[in-house]
């Protein structure tokens, strides 16, 4: 979900949105009203109900539908791929196990299966608070068959056949999605740049859809049997097993063919502001600023002798909108305009 073009849009379409809510400087703080400290994993479900507050009486800001559905959108592809693998029948609070979902979840450790069912169940969540803002106003909920998690557009025999029946298929291409969220909130960061309390808010829920992306990568490294976190998988090479973090360009991520898009350059929408690229993760040039242009830390930081792999292995870049659509039609069937 890209929470941040969420808000910067909500702003712009309604100036006194903050307002609506409350104080700017004590929306937030109102959220430890549930009887507990809201954590990052749990806020999307709070915020829920301060967008009913703000919004749940007008059918003003056509606009502010338009973001929060797009986010569905992706909330959705992400919610049904463990829906299907794990739980259920891929919609919403189906909890029913299938005998193939069975199958699978014996293919994973106990503490992988039981990290995976968290994320599934932040994804749901996430969903459900999303719905929950756009109230009426919400996209139906699509049919899981305009979704094909093997990348065969609807055949079903795509680069990624099998993913719900091989646990090591499974982790890529959860990888695959979850790196692909933690650059589309990066790339909304700058556009609430003026709102630095929801900005802190936003960062956190960022933080855990990082984490998220990291335990999936060291899953891979480890294997999907494997209960010890820093490990190697027997018989693979340390060297190119997947790390919990991102070197380059991932050399194009678990299938390059179809996930380089992930890890490479973006293109900049019209809309963008002046001065903000999407660069690969292999970028080394950090700090620009409007025009002023950044710094390459690999020159600038020659002496240390550190290799280009350091530094691009420092930061997450961002990564736009069109771009994020792109990827993820690879998930979608043919005739499917979800994305």
């Amino acid at each position: 979900m890209n929470f941040f073009q969420i808000l910067s849009e909500l702003e712009k379409s309604d100036p006194e949105v903050f307002e609506r809510f409350d104080s700017r400087r004590r929306v937030f703080k109102h959220l430890t009203g549930f009887g507990k400290k809201i954590t990052a994993a749990a806020l999307p479900l709070a915020m829920g109900s301060l967008f009913n507050k703000a919004y749940g009486q007008t059918t003003s800001a056509p606009s502010v539908n338009d973001v929060l559905n797009f986010a569905l959108k992706l909330e959705y592809l992400e919610a049904y791929f463990y829906n299907l693998g794990l739980q259920g029948d891929g919609t919403i609070d189906n909890n029913t196990t299938t005998a193939a979902q069975t199958a699978l979840r014996a293919q994973l450790s106990a503490t992988n299966l039981s990290s995976l069912l968290k994320i599934r169940t932040d994804e749901n969540n996430h969903v459900k608070f999303l719905r929950t803002a756009l109230g009426t106003n919400a996209i139906p909920a699509p049919a899981v068959s305009q979704f094909d998690f093997t990348g065969g557009k609807g055949s079903g025999t795509g680069p990624f056949a099998g993913v719900f029946s091989n646990a090591a298929l499974f982790l890529a291409v959860a990888q695959s999605l979850e790196d692909t969220g933690v650059r589309a909130y990066k790339g909304g960061a700058p556009y609430l740049a003026s709102n630095k309390d929801v900005l802190t808010a936003a960062l956190n829920i960022h933080s855990v859809e990082a984490r998220h992306a990291s335990r999936l990568r060291t899953m891979r490294r480890g294997g999907p049997m494997n209960n010890a976190a820093s490990a190697t998988a027997a018989g693979s090479n340390p060297s190119t097993s997947p790390k919990s973090w991102i070197t380059g360009d991932d050399n194009g991520g678990a299938s390059p063919a179809q996930t380089a898009p992930i890890y490479g350059a973006g293109s900049a929408p019209a809309y963008t502001p002046a001065g903000i690229t999407f660069p690969s993760e292999a970028n080394v040039t950090q700090g620009a600023v409007g025009t002023t242009p950044g710094v390459n830390l690999q020159t600038a930081l020659a002496s240390l002798n550190f290799p280009a792999t350091a530094f691009s292995e420092a930061f997450d870049e961002p990564l736009d909108v069109p771009t994020v659509s792109t990827i993820a039609r690879t998930f979608t069937i043919t005739s499917s305009t979800l994305f």
